[in-house]
């Protein structure tokens, strides 16, 4: 069922595989993408269409329950089958709305949905004819309804909305909705701004420059255009890491030197560990620490292609407080929310919960506990996460130095989207009394 080589296929069936898969959307269009023999613009198109779908879900549902029988929720590949006809009519204005009845029509047949074609196209044609009506609701309900209006869990709205106002709120829910742009970061230990630019050239591949205060000068670019990332020599050279300017924010603060000896914990997929031995130019030794076998395996491949060679990979059975080195600085990037990386993954707002930010906080403070027994006295210790929850990031700060006289705030900052034009995160620097 649905397994030629077509856009629209494509994405059904992962829609219909993510019903019943703990992977993240991103990682079943990744798989599914990779063996599709698509055009560009057909490969664009499947991907819009995917994450276009688990985006706006919850606005998708209200239009399809306005004409079905309340009570009785549609087969899940109907209801796919629905979301994909009216994303394409009221969300993409490049394809014709005709167009988009037809293929989803076409697509309810070949799944072997022959009885329901005709309820299919009744209710997306009838939506075609009430389309400018249906423009102004949704509209309206990103006033009245913002989180039915931007497709987002109504308890985490109202957390934002006291916690950053109306305003700012629809700003971050918008934020939320728009493609990522993709980041990438120049690797020094294989090459330099000039000779990588070149390449990107040859490559077919146009990029701008980007700035930002915590930013070194030409690290991070902005890829306007390029071929599958995949296929670029530069790429599979380690020329450069894919990374959003955020992530650099926590290595910039760490300020690993050549020679030091520095612990990464909770490191995978390890960007910030690649460019914290980028900083240390491959001397002095880098722990790089994570649980699970799958993660330490992305570790070691991206510390393989990056040229990295100081990093010592601990295995996943070996605990904090087993490791037997003091360290003059030491990572926390430890797991969260990820509310500040929602845009990146399209599956998050539909599957946090408000109780899981209080367990992640008993989690977080363990680890800064733990780590702060390997610090040096005088070294730096940063902790970092992709939450925008002050649960998560001050207040575990705040009862971690109340437990801890020996340690002080030396700085700490939360980007942003809607002030900083990249993912959200928070960094803490803390220092260790000498």
């Amino acid at each position: 069922m649905l397994n030629e080589q077509n856009p629209r296929q494509i994405a059904a069936r992962i829609l219909a595989q993510r019903l019943n898969s703990s992977e993240f959307t991103e990682n079943l269009l990744e798989i599914a993408l990779a063996n599709a023999r698509l055009s560009p613009a057909d490969r664009g198109l499947c991907h819009e269409l995917v994450c276009g779908v688990v985006r706006w879900q919850a606005a998708l549902d209200r239009l399809i329950e306005r004409k079905t029988t309340p009570g009785r929720p549609q087969r899940p590949v109907l209801q796919n089958l629905l979301r994909l006809g009216l994303y394409q009519i009221f969300w993409l204005d490049r394809i014709p709305p005709h167009a988009a009845v037809h293929e989803t029509v076409e697509l309810a047949k070949r799944a072997g949905f022959e009885h329901q074609v005709g309820f299919l196209n009744a209710v997306l044609r009838g939506y075609l004819r009430e389309a400018d009506a249906i423009k102004k609701i949704l509209a309206d309900q990103k006033i009245s309804q913002p989180a039915l209006g931007y497709s987002h869990p109504e308890w985490l709205v109202e957390k934002w909305r006291k916690q950053f106002g109306d305003d700012h709120t629809r700003q971050l829910l918008e934020w939320n909705n728009r493609p990522p742009n993709t980041f990438a970061r120049l690797n020094t230990l294989k090459t330099d701004a000039a000779k990588l630019a070149d390449r990107w050239r040859e490559e077919n591949v146009t990029c701008d420059f980007v700035s930002r205060d915590w930013l070194g000068e030409n690290i991070s670019f902005e890829l306007i255009s390029h071929p599958p990332l995949a296929s670029l020599g530069s790429f599979r050279d380690g020329w450069f890491y894919l990374q959003d300017p955020s992530t650099l924010l926590a290595p910039a603060l760490l300020d690993a030197q050549p020679g030091e000896n520095i612990l990464d914990l909770c490191a995978a997929p390890g960007g910030k560990a690649t460019f914290i031995a980028q900083q240390m130019n491959n001397t002095g030794k880098l722990i790089v620490h994570d649980l699970g076998p799958d993660r330490l395996r992305l570790i070691r491949e991206n510390c393989q292609r990056l040229g990295v060679t100081n990093a010592d990979i601990v295995m996943p059975t070996t605990g904090i407080q087993q490791m037997l080195t003091s360290f003059d600085r030491i990572l926390v990037d430890a797991p969260c929310s990820n509310t500040g990386v929602m845009r990146r993954r399209v599956d998050l707002r539909w599957r946090i919960q408000s109780a899981e930010i209080e367990r992640l906080r008993a989690t977080q403070l363990d680890l800064l506990n733990q780590a702060g027994t390997k610090l040096k006295p005088g070294g730096t210790m940063v902790y970092s996460t992709c939450s925008l929850e002050p649960e998560e990031n001050s207040e575990v700060v705040q009862k971690f130095l109340a437990a801890n006289p020996s340690f002080k705030l030396e700085t700490e900052r939360q980007l942003l989207p809607f002030v900083d034009e990249v993912d959200g995160a928070y960094v803490a620097r803390l220092k260790r009394s000498a």
